[in-house]
């Protein structure tokens, strides 16, 4: 059943003694509860501390804002579903979603609203390359980061045996391929290239037959639960396979379920905003409620960053107005200072590697 969570953060007006009535509504669109939810809470989390923080200054354009999140599973069908319950709630801009999946349908439904769409997570290029105006993104593309990953697997393990396994999702079947065809352009080829059931609950089958085609390197193109039990199986069979894979790998969660089978895991991800100086007293907040703002929360509070600036630089919440000030001007975020070129992509897009080390991901020296 489609599930409607609403989050509504109404600032108060501290000087007057009672509370201000909000009149900006906006949504966030992810994976609430399902086997995502982990990423859907950094999205919730992330949105959530922006619009306080922008309402606490005083709001957009001077009115507070009101905050609606919806669960869309990560499932194409609960997407449309999601995003056609924010168009009737009247929402003037949307975070998400988060999963390519769920943020490709879901465009055309705010395309045919006028509804500004920014999405913290969602890395296919069909997103933006569909040419919808609306569209925009705060992280990279996979054909970016599928370049970074062939090229690191080219340049260490060119001389070992590489299979490439993904999940048949749009995320992860794109980024394998994308992977595929930049390390098969640099003059390696993959001993194993297959698909992989992102629903079982282990992958002992999968990593026998890995073992037995003496694959030294995986490179994953799916989730992190999948990941997590593939790097279990491994490591119960002492077989050092090396586990190599994109942006998901950055949620706590697969560290959690792999335990110490995720040591050693490689993945990339943008260049971690916790450590950036702009982004230090949304961290230290964050850290001070117990949260670890890590993977996609910051990314999330960007998304609303840029909204707000847009629509103050705009001086409308119009949103063919917003659209265009979201293509004219750069925008100071948690993120650092982005702008986007005409398809809605970032126009610097920065893929790091990073390591799970003793519990913790640290950029690989």
């Amino acid at each position: 059943m489609h599930r409607i969570i609403a989050v509504a953060i109404v600032a108060l007006a501290a000087a007057f003694g009672c509370p201000v009535r909000a009149e900006i509504l906006i949504g966030a669109a992810g994976p609430v509860s399902g086997p995502l939810a982990w990423i859907g809470g950094q999205m919730q989390r992330g949105t959530e501390m922006a619009v306080a923080d922008i309402n606490a200054t005083g709001g957009a354009l001077g009115q507070q804002i009101q905050l609606i999140t919806v669960d869309d599973f990560c499932d194409p069908e609960q997407a449309v579903a999601a995003a056609q319950k924010l168009v009737a709630d009247g929402v003037v801009f949307v975070v998400g979603h988060m999963c390519s999946e769920s943020s490709i349908p879901a465009s055309k439904v705010y395309e045919e609203a006028g509804i500004l769409q920014v999405s913290p997570a969602s890395t296919n290029p069909l997103l933006t390359d569909q040419g919808r105006a609306n569209v925009f993104r705060v992280i990279g593309r996979d054909d970016a980061q599928g370049t970074v990953a062939g090229d690191y697997l080219a340049d260490h393990w060119a001389d070992k045996k590489i299979a490439i396994l993904h999940d048949n999702t749009t995320y992860g079947k794109d980024l394998a391929d994308e992977t595929r065809k930049q390390l098969n352009k640099r003059g390696v080829t993959e001993a194993i290239y297959e698909a992989y059931d992102p629903g079982k609950n282990d992958y002992l089958t999968e990593i026998a037959a890995l073992e037995a085609a003496n694959i030294a390197v995986l490179y994953l193109g799916g989730r992190h639960h999948a990941g997590a039990l593939i790097a279990s199986a491994a490591r119960d069979r002492g077989y050092p396979l090396q586990l190599v894979s994109g942006d998901i790998m950055s949620t706590e969660e697969f560290r959690l379920i792999a335990g110490t089978a995720a040591e050693g895991t490689l993945f990339t991800f943008p260049a971690d905003p916790r450590r950036k100086p702009e982004a230090a007293s949304v961290v230290e907040r964050f850290r001070a409620e117990n949260f670890e703002p890590e993977g996609y929360t910051l990314l999330s509070y960007a998304a609303v960053q840029i909204w707000a600036q847009a629509v103050e630089k705009a001086g409308s919440l119009e949103p063919q107005a917003v659209i265009a000030s979201l293509r004219n001007n750069q925008f100071d975020t948690v993120l650092g200072r982005i702008d986007f070129d005409d398809k809605g992509d970032l126009t610097t897009q920065s893929w790091v590697w990073y390591v799970w080390r003793s519990g913790e991901y640290v950029p690989v020296e």
